[in-house]
C-alpha cells in the first residue's frame, strides 16, 4: 500500500480541488490519501464525492498552532467534524485570516510592492485565505522567483517584515479538543528549519504525554539526518511516525506519494480514531 497523510486543496491553500486531487492521488498510485486542509474540512465531501475506486479518503485537517512565539502544525485525522469544541476553535482560527492576510498586504504596499487585495483574494478563490496565496501574488508581481522565497525571513516567515501574527491554539489545547472530538493527532514538520524556529525536543516529549499519537518524519522539509533523529525520537518516546507529501498542487514541488507512511502505521491511527472512518472509493464521478 502507498499511503500518503498530508495533501491540501484549494479548500485551503492548495491548486488542486477536492476532486482534482483524489483523481490525482489515483493517478499517483496512492491506495490512501489524507485531506488535511488548513483549519476546514469543507473539502471533505466534494473529494468523498469524486474518490475513484480502489483509493482511501482519510478525512483530516492541519491545525494552525503556536506555542512560546513558535509557529506550529498539527496534523488531526479521522475527528468528529461537527464536534463543537474542536469546530468552534477552527472556526476562529479561520475568522482571523482575512484581516490578517489584509494587514499583509497594506505592510507590502508599505515597502512599495504593488500588491492588491483583489489580487490576493482571487488567488485564494473559495479557500482559506493564507500566506501561501501573498508568497503567489510575489511570484505573479516578479518580487520573488518561488513561492518558498517569499517565505524566507525577507518576506512572509515568522518576524519577516510583512509577518502579521494571528489567532493559533495552543498545540495541547489542540490536543486535547481533537482527542475529545475521537481523532488522532501527528505534530506535521516538527523539525522543518527553513520554515523559521521550530520547538525543541522536550517540548515533543511534552507533547507525547499530553497524548500526541505521532510526528511527520518523511518529509520533503527534514534532511537525512533529521529524519533519523526523529524517527529515534519517536521510537524513545513511543510516538507513530508518518510520511507525507504536504502536496500543494502547483503552489509547491513536492508530488503526491513523495513521501509515504508505513501501513502499520495507518492501521494504528485507524484503530485510535473513533470521531470517523476512512472512506473507500467506489468510482467517483
Amino acid at each position: 500500500m502507498r499511503i500518503d497523510l498530508h495533501a491540501h486543496s484549494n479548500a485551503s491553500d492548495g491548486t488542486d480541488s477536492p476532486a482534482e486531487l483524489v483523481r490525482n492521488a489515483a493517478a499517483a498510485g496512492l491506495d490512501v490519501v489524507a485531506l488535511t486542509d488548513h483549519d476546514t474540512t469543507r473539502g471533505h465531501a466534494a473529494a468523498a464525492a469524486a474518490l475513484p475506486e480502489g483509493l482511501t479518503l482519510v478525512a483530516g485537517a492541519e491545525l494552525s498552532c503556536r506555542l512560546d512565539g513558535i509557529s506550529m502544525h498539527l496534523l488531526a485525522y479521522l475527528f468528529d467534524p461537527a464536534e463543537p469544541e474542536l469546530l468552534a476553535e477552527r472556526e476562529l482560527i479561520r475568522d482571523d485570516r482575512v484581516p490578517r492576510a489584509r494587514s499583509m498586504v497594506a505592510k507590502l504596499r508599505g515597502l512599495g510592492v504593488p500588491v492588491t487585495w483583489e489580487q490576493v483574494a482571487r488567488i485564494a478563490g473559495d479557500g482559506s485565505v493564507g500566506r501561501p496565496h501573498i508568497a503567489s501574488a510575489l511570484v505573479e508581481l516578479g518580487v520573488v522567483d518561488t513561492v518558498s522565497e517569499a517565505f524566507g525571513g525577507d518576506w512572509l516567515a515568522d518576524g519577516g517584515r510583512v509577518f502579521v501574527p494571528r489567532h493559533e491554539t495552543d498545540p495541547f489545547a489542540a490536543i486535547r479538543l481533537v482527542k475529545a472530538a475521537g481523532g488522532v493527532t501527528v505534530f506535521a514538520h516538527p523539525a522543518a528549519v527553513k520554515r523559521g524556529r521550530t520547538v525543541p525536543e522536550a517540548v515533543i516529549a511534552e507533547l507525547a504525554t499530553a497524548g500526541l499519537d505521532g510526528i511527520e518524519v518523511d518529509h520533503m522539509d527534514h534532511e537525512p539526518a533529521t529524519r533519523a533523529r526523529l524517527r529515534g525520537l519517536a521510537a524513545e518516546l513511543g510516538l507513530l511516525v508518518t510520511g507525507s507529501s504536504d502536496y500543494h498542487g502547483s503552489r509547491k514541488t513536492c508530488v503526491l506519494g513523495e513521501y509515504t507512511t508505513d501501513p502499520e502505521v495507518y492501521g494504528e491511527i485507524t484503530r485510535r480514531a473513533t470521531g470517523a472512518f476512512p472512506v473507500p472509493g467506489t468510482g467517483g464521478a
